[in-house]
């Protein structure tokens, strides 16, 4: 039996606090550690986690916003308010690297102390609990079926990759001698390629959910094989199916027997959208047009 909506909509909040905490947390650490080991990069890569949480808490807003219930402004409720947010979010990593971008290439060539040997630890250990929060928060976010949730996943998998830049960054001017101080500007460049790079997916991703793409056609096609069972449908001549939030909204034209009175017609309509929503719990609101069958 498939989870009911409401649950996927906690599962999703519970997975937003958590990397509120978890990047809460990792952020303030490195923040410390470059600031106490003169590592430009842990301060850019403790920056990215810090808007992280940020954007964690974005995913957690328009999440519980998405519950609202249809009003009459809103008569399809406010499930989009979930691929806003994954656009916020989207648009919060982007600006965070062009910020790091900036801090690096106005500090490149300066002349600053050698971070000692303990930063590499951190930005290592960084690199591997980030890269286990991706992988724990995008099987949750596909599961779950929030492209909120899965925007975090890959800001986690950016995190990681910027920890991992910042590690080589230091292990270079740490045993390459003074000579490589620059490497660890150019670890903090390198951290913001991949961001805006990451970000930018993100963004071209949200925007298409919001411009009413078709859903895959896997469940386009599990769909129209649900409504052709119902008694009565002769066949299914279109299937629109757009996504909103968790959620879908279908639009769908069966046909039916030319002779078939209004009443009867109705009816078959009633049925559709019943079966349709009870076999897909995440199908929020059906609308079916009647066609003559040929």
């Amino acid at each position: 039996m498939k989870p009911p909506v409401s649950s996927l909509y906690r599962d999703a909040m519970r997975v937003a606090a958590f990397g509120i905490v978890a990047n809460a947390a990792l952020g303030v650490a490195k923040l410390v550690a470059g600031t106490l080991g003169h590592s430009i990069a842990l301060i850019s890569d403790s920056v990215n986690s810090l808007g992280d949480s940020a954007a964690s808490f974005v995913a957690l807003v328009s999440l519980w916003y998405s519950q609202k219930p249809a009003d009459s402004t809103h008569p399809y409720g406010h499930t989009r308010a979930e691929a806003v947010g994954a656009l916020t979010i989207s648009t919060l990593i982007i600006v965070g690297a062009l910020l790091i971008g900036w801090q690096a290439l106005s500090q490149f060539g300066d002349t600053h102390l050698i971070p000692p040997a303990w930063t590499l630890w951190v930005a290592g250990a960084n690199a591997v609990l980030k890269e286990a929060l991706f992988r724990f928060t995008l099987r949750a976010g596909r599961r779950i079926g929030s492209l909120t949730v899965v925007a975090s996943a890959w800001d986690h998998r950016s995190d990681a990759l910027c920890s991992l830049g910042a590690f080589a960054g230091l292990l270079g001017v740490r045993y390459g001698g003074p000579g490589l101080i620059w490497l660890d500007e150019a670890a903090a460049l390198f951290i913001a390629a991949i961001i805006v790079w990451t970000g930018g997916r993100l963004y071209l991703s949200s925007a298409s959910d919001l411009m009413d793409r078709q859903a895959s056609e896997g469940l386009t096609r599990e769909i129209r094989r649900a409504a052709s069972q119902v008694d009565g449908v002769l066949g299914v001549e279109k299937l629109w199916i757009r996504k909103a939030g968790l959620e879908f909204l279908v639009d769908i034209h069966v046909e039916v027997d030319p002779c078939t009175q209004v009443r009867a017609g109705h009816q078959i309509g009633h049925e559709v959208q019943d079966a349709l929503q009870q076999q897909f719990p995440r199908i929020r609101a059906v609308l079916v047009h009647l066609e003559p069958h040929a």
